[in-house]
């Protein structure tokens, strides 16, 4: 859902017509996809969420790429749906695939090969805040504000509940469904749905240092468990242990683990990793 900006931050420069909606930067097996619909709040529109798939898929086959960033331009991070748009084809063959293009993209984000890190500088409201809630790892400026907001406009954020749900206390997910209230930056990190809140100077070192740890481990040991953490999730205690066996075991076959392993039991440097 759209909501208002912060009115103490930045004023955004409109793109240009014709500007991508998503934009690319690699530097040291590090993408960053920045959403630039900064006139629009970075409003999720059908546009903007088929260059962000595509983004995506191109990274997910990208094995120079070993961390992705999720930034954005303006002053929000990202608002939600476009809702403009929704009242324009209302229909409901029209809502339910436009519902369904976004859950495949989140559900993109999770089965990505390389973590996914969300630089949060401004609100996140609805499907912004489920984009938050999705992403790997989040870091935050002290500024920026949450929001689940559909049901002040009389929609319930279903879609967006699903990866809040899985982030927040039930409590606490809750209260935000049911209220549409803004979190501050404090307590989304109290409640689990941001991992650092930063001043916003001090944002951008953050995310490269963190991204920079994670950049510098085994790519195929990150996949193995990256993929293991969410499938593990859904499943009971005896299932998840037998999922981890087999990805445990298909881990210590690698290369990196193997030559890892080596050369701690030898107190050498850690071998260059392989890749995936």
């Amino acid at each position: 859902m759209t909501a208002q900006p912060q009115a103490h931050a930045p004023a955004a420069t409109p793109a240009p017509d014709d500007a991508p909606l998503v934009l690319r930067q690699d530097a040291d097996g590090i993408c960053t996809l920045t959403l630039n619909r900064p006139n629009k709040f970075n409003a999720l529109s059908i546009d903007l969420l088929t260059e962000l798939q595509n983004a995506l898929d191109t990274v997910a086959a990208d094995p120079a790429i070993r961390v992705v960033v999720l930034a954005a331009n303006g002053r929000a991070f990202c608002a939600g749906h476009d809702l403009k748009e929704m009242r324009a084809d209302p229909g409901e063959d029209a809502m339910r695939a436009l519902f369904t293009q976004c859950g495949r993209m989140m559900q993109t984000i999770a089965s990505l090969p390389q973590p996914v890190i969300a630089r949060v500088h401004g609100i996140a409201t609805a499907a912004g805040c489920q984009l938050v809630a999705q992403c790997d790892l989040a870091v935050a400026v002290e500024e920026a504000r949450f929001a689940t907001s559909g049901i002040n406009v009389g929609l319930f954020c279903s879609t967006p509940m699903v990866p809040v749900t899985r982030n927040l206390p039930r409590k606490q997910a809750m209260e935000m469904l049911l209220t549409g209230d803004f979190m501050d930056a404090p307590t989304a990190l109290q409640y689990g749905l941001v991992n650092k809140v930063v001043p916003a100077d001090q944002l951008d070192a953050a995310v490269a240092e963190l991204a920079g740890k994670i950049a510098a481990k085994s790519p195929i040991s990150i996949k193995l468990g990256k993929q293991l953490f969410y499938t593990q999730l859904e499943h009971g205690l005896a299932a998840a242990y037998d999922q981890a066996v087999q990805t445990m075991t298909c881990n210590m076959m690698t290369e990196d683990a193997q030559n890892g392993i080596d050369a701690f039991n030898a107190k050498q440097h850690m071998p260059e990793w392989k890749g995936r």
